[in-house]
Order: structure tokens, then sequence, then C-alpha cells
């Protein structure tokens, strides 16, 4: 998963094409259970690009989104936001696919 580096990349990718923004940080414990996982999601979901995006480094744009809890995704295509799984809930691997299955229905 690639990181994010700026907000003006933020822009450019929200912007163009389709992705799928995780907002963790290195010292969430439910964002740490799922790192396993997330090479097979992304696998699985060719159509997208998955961008991690560090909350602490990028509060500004959390509070553009209204991301109050991690971890957290957040999909846009083309400039236009198409889906939010957005809780400080733990996120299970059937329940972020579930979550992208449903963006691809809109």
């Amino acid at each position: 998963m690639k990181k994010l580096e700026s907000i003006e990349q933020f822009n450019e990718m929200k912007n163009n094409g389709k992705h799928i923004f995780m907002f963790s940080a290195d010292w969430c414990p439910d964002c740490r259970v799922i790192e396993p996982i997330l090479p097979d999601v992304e696998s699985k979901y060719p159509d997208y690009q998955f961008i991690y995006v560090d909350r602490d480094e990028f509060i500004d744009i959390c509070a553009d989104l209204s991301v109050f809890g991690i971890p957290s995704f957040v999909a846009f295509e083309n400039g236009t936001e198409t889906g939010r799984f957005v809780s400080k809930d733990r996120k299970t691997q059937e329940e972020i696919e579930q979550f992208i299955d449903g963006l691809k229905a809109s």
C-alpha cells in the first residue's frame, strides 16, 4: 500500500482515478490487526489504488473529511466521494470487502 506523502498528492489522487484512502496510525492497535489482511484485500480489487494516510501526519485531511475514528476507509473516483467506512471500531476482512463491493454497485 502506497503511503500518502503530501496534501497536494492527496488532492491529485482524490481527483484522478479510483482510490481508497485508509486512515490509520502507527499507535492504533485495531489498525495493526488488519495490516496482515490488507495485501489480500488489495489484490482482490485491482481497480482501486489503496493509499495509507497517517492520521497524525494529515490531521487536517481527517478533519475536512470528518474522519475521527481509525481505522477508516474513504473512497474517491475522479473527485467524487463514492463511499466511506468510517468508525473507531475494529474491522474484519469481510467487512472491508463488503464495503468495497458496495462501491462497485454504485
